[in-house]
């Protein structure tokens, strides 16, 4: 097997060679296996071991194995407890779920500070087909049947050519000492229900179940390859980006064979789920909208909106200083003041107009009508001001409205106050109270 696990990464992992690799080693015979293969390969390796506190003595039984393991090959040895479950009802997720946000985190911790270059995990052909029929069971796209990646950014798994039985020939042959996690028995998982009453049962039908899931697979992924060739192409034709937001073109999705199987490809990486509702989006009124964790889809007339969530700060209110030159929080903001001598009066106008711009970006107020501190905050219900270039107030809904400013537009909309009076709708009008006049003898010019 050594010389077999040697030849595959020569041959598909050659990036491992001489690199610095921090093994996930729970104590199992899978990792186990994997770290004295690769130590017999004269690997760099360092060990990382999680102690989830979840089984009492035995899982610090486990923890101790590892210590003693580093030392026996002097290698590093890295060891952690964590209260799992407390993180889990913290979180609002799963046990199991919690064990893999904490361990990949702090696998990433221990690179980062040792300058380590690849995560090796121990996951074998076995993992793949229980994998594969948990995600077939729960309902997925073809993501979710085209297995355990071998390669997923610095996270790597070599041993996926290779059965759990071949682990253990090997393990026996070569003595070699592990612990047996007594959950791995229980079927109170899915996962080792899957493998303790599925998978025998498919493999009294099958004797070569293990090499025909994973030709399936194999197909499967020359499939998703076609698929996302065809889906980065339509992403062309229905979709542009406007600063971070995507917009989806309605009709031209609408144009498409089956929108909602695009829909889904076009948009599964951003953690949305209901497809039906997103799906619905495309007949939904105006502002109607959908979720994820991490983002939101806005039906906005002809268009769908995709943009990250963004969370609430703790601070709403910012304030600018008399004399401030630039501000880089919460947005970039630049300010020069402009004194009119008193000998150019008679020149006047012509003097403004050479600072006075016309840009949405830009504004140039009258500095005498303004009182300091002036304050930075987000629109709010109820607001109004002055538009420039308008008769009398305008309340910054109805302005939202004629200007037809999507709901994130206005979500993003900052305003510039002084003393609680608008001075400006940044990036869009001026409140005429605050103009440059005739009499002007002081300019604020503030660039966005």
């Amino acid at each position: 097997m050594k010389a077999e696990l040697e030849k595959h990464i020569n041959q598909n992992l050659p990036f491992l060679k001489g690199k610095k690799l921090l093994i996930a080693v729970s104590g199992g015979i899978d990792s186990i296996v994997l770290t004295h293969l690769l130590y017999k390969l004269k690997f760099s390796i360092s060990l990382a071991h999680c102690n989830f506190s979840l089984r009492g003595k035995e899982s610090n039984g486990d923890e101790q194995f590892i210590i003693e393991l580093g030392k026996k090959l002097n290698i590093p040895a890295f060891t952690i407890q964590f209260d799992t479950e407390k993180y889990a009802a913290k979180k609002g997720i799963s046990t199991q779920m919690a064990a893999r946000d904490l361990r990949y985190n702090w696998f990433e911790k221990i690179c980062s500070e040792n300058k380590l270059d690849y995560i090796i995990t121990a996951h074998q052909k076995d993992d793949v087909i229980e994998t594969f029929l948990i995600n077939l069971t729960r309902g997925t796209g073809l993501d979710g049947l085209t297995g355990i990646p071998e390669v997923n950014k610095n996270i790597v798994r070599p041993l996926l050519p290779f059965s759990r039985n071949d682990l253990i020939i090997y393990a026996t042959r070569k003595k070699l000492q592990w612990r047996e996690d007594s959950s791995n028995s229980s079927i109170k998982y899915v996962r080792n229900k899957i493998r303790h009453k599925v998978v025998p049962f498919l493999k009294e039908l099958n004797p070569n179940l293990l090499n025909s899931v994973n030709s399936t697979i194999e197909n499967l992924k020359g499939s998703q390859q076609i698929v996302k060739d065809r889906v980065h192409n339509v992403l062309q034709k229905v979709s542009k980006t406007e600063g971070e937001e995507i917009h989806f073109n309605i009709l031209a999705l609408k144009k498409l064979s089956e929108p909602k199987v695009y829909l889904y490809q076009l948009l599964n990486t951003y953690g949305f789920t209901e497809w039906d509702d997103v799906s619905n989006l495309l007949d939904a009124q105006s502002g109607k909208q959908v979720y994820s964790k991490t983002h939101r889809l806005l039906k906005n007339r002809d268009s769908l909106i995709l943009s990250k969530i963004e969370f609430p700060k703790e601070i709403e209110n910012y304030q600018i200083n008399e004399n401030t030159k630039e501000i880089n929080n919460p947005i970039s903001l630049k300010f020069e003041t402009h004194m009119i001598p008193f000998d150019t009066k008679n020149n006047q106008n012509k003097v403004l107009d050479q600072l006075i711009f016309d840009d949405v970006n830009t504004i140039s107020i009258d500095a005498n009508k303004i009182e300091y501190p002036l304050t930075i905050r987000k629109w709010k219900k109820g607001d109004y001001f002055y538009p420039i270039g308008l008769q009398g107030k305008k309340k910054l809904s109805k302005y939202f409205k004629d200007e037809k400013l999507s709901l994130l537009d206005k979500e993003s909309t900052w305003v510039l106050c002084s003393n609680n009076d608008i001075v400006w709708v940044i990036g869009k009008r001026l409140d005429t109270r605050f103009k440059v006049e005739k009499n002007t003898s002081a300019i604020l010019k503030i660039k966005s």
